[in-house]
């Protein structure tokens, strides 16, 4: 599904520029078009969003059309590893090596980086260690996805994950609305405040694996999406203050991202298939996982070069071509870095998937089933995973 390939490049470039410009300086002391362009990279953080409800498809896919397979659970989890834990406990090892100069401020401390490990980088703070690496914070509401999502799948009928991931997206609502009442902020990064994105993304490839599994029905879904979402919103707008603090907005932006999803397949399965089979966004969508590893420990290392080596030169604050010379210099050293780990690095593990594959063909006979959108045959091996 080459478009999917699409969305991933279109959502680490959103993360990447956000980081780049608007995350760390903001627009303060600027005016006119720098303070525009920057302006625009602000959404730039909804690319997670996105990563999530694109994740929450393709995983709950992978584990729908393979559920009656004997080697369930070994496939699944063992393709799993191979995919993410390589490069995820490569760049542990490189924010314990590279001290202050790859975090912002004091270097990554060892309890974070032990909780890290068990992908318990967005609940630190009930360890009493605050979270020094923002990025983590995904891959481990991720991990948890993978932990419990399949156990559900593999015991449920399909109408029955429909129901289950209905539930859990209020859940989470639900959850950020309490929050907000009870003072704390429902933008959280606890898994329970963002669970809904992920199960979204899954009703979605519930959804095309029945009656919805055409191109109308992927139309329609993204419509219903944008209306639903649109709803939330206006629940909201008579307030001069959101009336439940944010939370129903946050559930609007994983809709529209789920539509997003939805609409792209739409797209990509029809006659404007080569707006979304760009080789531009494919590439990015390629190097997608290694980029958002990597790319803020090379901001970060640039950040302390400049101050440690430059130390007359303006700060990036209010200064809009010291902020583009640092994305050029140091977002391009991510791209070649990530571009270098994702052939070099990672993809020896990805080839012991093939071999697992080949054992898994002469063992036992997986579905050999259309895919539901009409992209072609079924392939586990061509949707896996949110960063791939």
């Amino acid at each position: 599904m080459p478009e999917l390939d699409s969305v991933r490049g279109i959502a680490i470039l959103m993360v990447l520029f956000y980081h780049g410009f608007a995350s760390r300086y903001g627009t303060a002391g600027m005016s006119g078009l720098p303070k525009f362009l920057v302006s625009l990279t602000g959404p730039g953080w909804t690319g997670v969003n996105l990563f999530f409800a694109l994740s929450g498809f393709l995983i709950t896919g992978i584990l729908l059309d393979s559920k009656e397979e004997t080697s369930y659970y070994r496939r699944f989890y063992f393709r799993r590893a191979l995919r993410i834990l390589p490069a995820y406990y490569a760049l542990l090892l490189l924010l314990l090596a590279g001290g202050t100069y790859v975090a912002n401020g004091d270097s990554v401390s060892w309890k974070f980086l032990g909780l890290s490990t068990l992908y318990l980088a967005n609940v630190t703070v009930f360890f009493g260690v605050p979270m020094q690496f923002g990025v983590l914070w995904s891959l481990a509401v991720e991990e948890h996805f993978y932990l419990v999502w399949p156990v559900i799948v593999r015991n449920l009928s399909r109408s029955a994950v429909c129901v289950s991931a209905s539930l859990i997206a209020v859940a989470a609502t639900i959850a950020r609305v309490v929050a907000s009442r009870l003072g704390f902020d429902c933008f959280g990064h606890y898994t329970w405040l963002v669970a809904d994105g992920l199960a979204f993304g899954a009703l979605l490839a519930a959804f095309v694996r029945g009656r919805m599994g055409t191109r109308k029905g992927l139309l329609l879904i993204s419509l219903a999406t944008v209306v639903m979402a649109l709803a939330l919103v206006g629940i909201d707008a008579p307030f001069r203050r959101p009336l439940f603090g944010g939370a129903l907005h946050v559930t609007a932006l994983n809709l529209l991202c789920t539509g997003a999803v939805s609409l792209t397949l739409f797209v990509g399965t029809g006659s404007w298939r080569l707006l979304m089979h760009q080789k531009a966004l494919r590439f990015f969508g390629d190097i997608s996982y290694g980029l958002y590893l990597v790319h803020l420990v090379l901001f970060n290392v640039f950040d302390n070069l400049w101050r440690r080596l430059l130390p007359g030169m303006p700060s990036f604050k209010g200064h809009f071509e010291a902020m583009l010379l640092r994305f050029v210099v140091a977002g391009s050293a991510a791209v070649l870095v990530a571009t270098i780990s994702r052939w070099y690095f990672e993809e020896p593990f990805l080839r012991l998937k093939d071999r697992l594959d080949s054992t898994s063909k002469r063992g036992t006979q997986p579905s050999q089933g259309r895919d539901p959108v009409g992209s072609g045959p079924s392939d586990v091996s061509c949707a896996d995973g949110v960063y791939q």
